[in-house]
């Protein structure tokens, strides 16, 4: 869990040391970028909070302009599997499982919209699909949860979240923590940060 903080604490120290280096980029304030659509990858760590697993990924996003300040954004992203040990409800049985996430998020992001530096608040809605599986982590095990997420432990999910982005002409850096909470027999809080490139055209 210590190295868990650690991590988020170096992202966020990152995020806020970048418009430092972004900085010296000659950016005229009173032109914005043109812009329109931002696409971006990112890293993910997901603490799912039921069972108390640490998860790491990877994702995509894709966000367009409706404003100058409002963006509508879709994301995806996959977990690898997390293997932990599972003890039943009398305490008798040990196991070892292998536990792995698909989350998909749609909605709207609000930002300023001038600097290099950008702050935002974002609320997104979708789903969650948790399974479990021994394959490995491949482009094909991929394609086949994404087919099979009927079939799986699919619940509701709603973000809140926020962060920081850095840009330097039309590429930069994205940082953003938030509560990821899925709604399955009750609302679970789950801490969700994500880090990574985006670029602007």
């Amino acid at each position: 869990m210590k190295q868990f903080f650690s991590t988020i604490f170096l992202l966020l120290s990152a995020a806020l040391l970048a418009p430092g280096a972004f900085a010296q980029a000659q950016y005229v304030e009173n032109r914005s970028f043109n812009e329109h659509v931002n696409v971006g990858a990112f890293g993910e760590l997901f603490r799912v909070s039921q069972n108390s697993v640490n998860l790491a990924g990877v994702g995509a996003r894709l966000s367009v302009n409706l404003r100058p300040r409002l963006q509508l954004e879709a994301e995806t992203s996959y977990d690898f599997d997390q293997i932990f040990t599972e003890v039943d409800t009398t305490g008798a049985t040990i196991q070892r499982t292998s536990f792995r996430a698909v989350t998909g998020l749609f909605g709207p992001k609000m930002e300023t919209n001038r600097g290099p530096v950008r702050l935002f608040l974002t609320v997104k809605g979708g789903a969650v699909g948790f399974h479990l599986g021994n394959g490995p982590a491949t482009v094909g095990q991929f394609t086949s949860t994404v087919a099979n997420l009927r079939a799986q432990d699919v619940s509701g999910a709603l973000y809140p979240g926020g962060g920081a982005e850095a840009f330097w002409g039309p590429f930069g850096l994205r940082f953003d923590v938030g509560d990821e909470m899925y709604f399955n027999n009750g609302v679970h809080h789950n801490l969700r940060a994500t880090f990574g490139p985006t670029i602007r055209f």
